[in-house]
């Protein structure tokens, strides 16, 4: 049971962070972390072969005869999929989200595995879960925030040059474009983070038999901050919304991310 979990582990980290490359290069294109996220998802394809042939070996039928079986051989399909509309069909829009159900469906593999089987490396594995939850979801704030502080510096600086004044600050807060720039791809990772975390939370949820509303006000909460920095993205990416205006919309999206941390999470009945 350790060498299932460590399978597990091993498993749940590579596909989040090929997840968070296929949203990378989802939302700008890049040859290189597109390439970098399909030899991830390779990897996740071999663990899940291996660990499929190995329990075909233990049993004496394909294992597809319970929930969880059914859901991780889905998994293993929605991976297979993606691999081969990755390599010879080049779809980004259907790889990305064939990729993100198929972690979605390896989550909840992981969460019925929990349910039927009460032993202490699963129980470990789901507490894990939590761990990552949690950390992601810090690191995702932590990446919004250095973005904030950049958008303010954007905004600082853009006043000084208007008004023609302040000249011996502008060296030290760099210039219009590398804050612009540097604030966007903050947003770009902390994204993702974001939307793993919270995959990784509603598992945890379900899998600990926790007391988990979907109308809880952080959960409702966090939703909002994910949706408020997707609509950054798509006003940045495909509107291409820069400079200040954009700056502005982030400053108040970082509000956004305040509330939800200071307000919700004391409304909370389900988090701390």
């Amino acid at each position: 049971m350790l060498t299932v979990k460590w399978l597990y582990e091993l498993i749940v980290v590579i596909y989040g962070l090929s997840v968070i490359g296929y949203f990378m290069d989802f939302v700008q294109p890049n040859q290189k972390v597109n390439r970098v996220a399909f030899w991830l998802l390779s990897m996740v394809w071999i663990s899940q072969t291996i660990f499929l042939l190995l329990q075909v070996l233990n049993r004496d039928h394909f294992p597809v005869l319970n929930v969880y079986d059914g859901l991780y051989f889905y998994a293993w399909v929605l991976v297979t999929f993606s691999l081969l509309l990755n390599k010879f069909f080049k779809v980004d829009f259907i790889v990305f989200f064939t990729n993100l159900i198929g972690f979605f469906v390896m989550m909840l593999h992981i969460s019925a595995t929990a349910q039927t089987h009460e032993s202490a490396n699963i129980t470990q594995l789901v507490g894990e879960l939590l761990v990552a939850h949690i950390s992601l979801a810090i690191l995702s704030y932590g990446f919004f925030t250095l973005s904030f502080i950049l958008s303010a510096m954007y905004l600082v600086q853009y006043r000084l040059l208007k008004e023609k004044r302040g000249y011996k600050w502008l060296m030290r807060l760099s210039n219009l474009g590398t804050l612009d720039t540097l604030s966007f791809r903050s947003i770009f990772i902390g994204v993702p983070s974001l939307l793993i975390s919270i995959v990784l939370g509603v598992v945890w949820a379900y899998s600990s038999n926790a007391e988990f509303y979907w109308y809880d006000t952080k959960t409702i909460g966090s939703l909002i901050v994910l949706l408020v920095y997707m609509a950054y993205l798509f006003l940045r990416v495909v509107k291409n919304y820069q400079g200040r205006t954009i700056a502005l919309f982030n400053v108040a999206a970082f509000l956004c991310l305040l509330i939800n941390f200071l307000l919700f999470s004391s409304l909370s009945s389900f988090h701390f």
